[in-house]
């Protein structure tokens, strides 16, 4: 019997949602539908449902850093990502613990940067003064940062109500250092049948334009978008490419996403595709 091949493998840094809906939670179904196999670095532990948040617990900062070293020292990935870090000392430690093991842009493992600063409900999950720390430890570390355009105003102070606007956007964020930023459009209702994302790399702007679906049940669809690019970054895509696959991935999640509980519900995680031309 032949031995089984071993898939690409991608690391989340990030909290759990006790929902399902959201978190690290996403980030691994969304990795298993890419073929690529998840390991975690859990930060926080949140009390949510569909309706909110109602508490947090977070992980000890160098329990951590060593989820880090341990998944990357023995199993190795592909590309890693993040999500909910909640403090200014977890996010510390974790761009340190990434320099250690390799991950970073100008390092072997592409790094995903989601800046979650709040739930889809409005409720907080990072610590005001942590969001300096995004800014100059983990954007100058990043291959790619994926803001809405919530996180784009937290970040920089900038509102974008149009377009135009968006393009501003991310030549601020550009500046903080990271090698792509990708503006999502979602919450850009000047558009009305379309949700538009910005990929900038400092030079070359490009628009990623896909239909906008008529549904209240978009929890996770940040997560995962973001665990969609990381996915196939794993796989050996260039960030163009595993941009323009996460996109297509999310599309179709939010297409058919389902209602459950009493609130929002979840994006659908049940798609396999493989990303193109890996």
């Amino acid at each position: 019997m032949s031995t089984p091949q071993t898939p690409p493998r991608a690391l989340t840094i990030a909290g759990s949602d006790s929902g399902g809906g959201a978190g690290l939670e996403a980030d691994l179904r969304t990795f298993t539908a890419c073929r690529v196999h998840g390991c975690v670095a859990v930060t926080a532990v949140t009390v949510q449902n569909s309706v909110g948040v109602t508490a947090v617990h977070e992980i000890p900062a160098d329990v951590v850093a060593a989820q880090i070293e341990a998944v990357v020292t023995d199993i190795g990935v592909g590309a890693a990502k993040t999500g909910m870090l909640a403090s200014t000392e977890i996010i510390r430690v974790v761009a340190a613990a990434c320099d250690r093991v390799g991950i970073g842009r100008t390092r072997a493992v592409p790094f995903v940067v989601d800046p979650v600063a709040a739930s889809m409900h409005g409720d907080p999950l990072l610590h005001d003064d942590a969001l300096e720390a995004i800014r100059t430890e983990l954007f100058p570390r990043a291959t790619v940062v994926t803001p809405n355009l919530d996180e784009v105003r937290l970040l920089v102070g900038l509102e974008v109500p149009d377009r135009t606007a968006q393009y501003g956007a991310a030549q601020a964020l550009h500046a903080l250092g990271p090698q792509y930023v990708l503006v999502k459009g979602g919450h850009l209702r000047a558009d009305t049948d379309r949700v538009v994302d910005l990929l900038y790399d400092g030079t070359t702007f490009t628009e990623l334009s896909g239909p906008r679906f008529d549904t209240p049940h978009t929890h996770g669809g940040g997560d995962t978008l973001a665990s969609a690019i990381t996915s196939a970054l794993a796989r050996g895509a260039s960030v163009p490419d595993a941009v323009a696959f996460g996109k297509r991935y999310v599309e179709l999640a939010v297409q058919h996403a389902y209602p459950l509980g009493a609130g929002v519900g979840p994006v659908s995680p049940f798609w396999r595709i493989r990303p193109d031309p890996v």
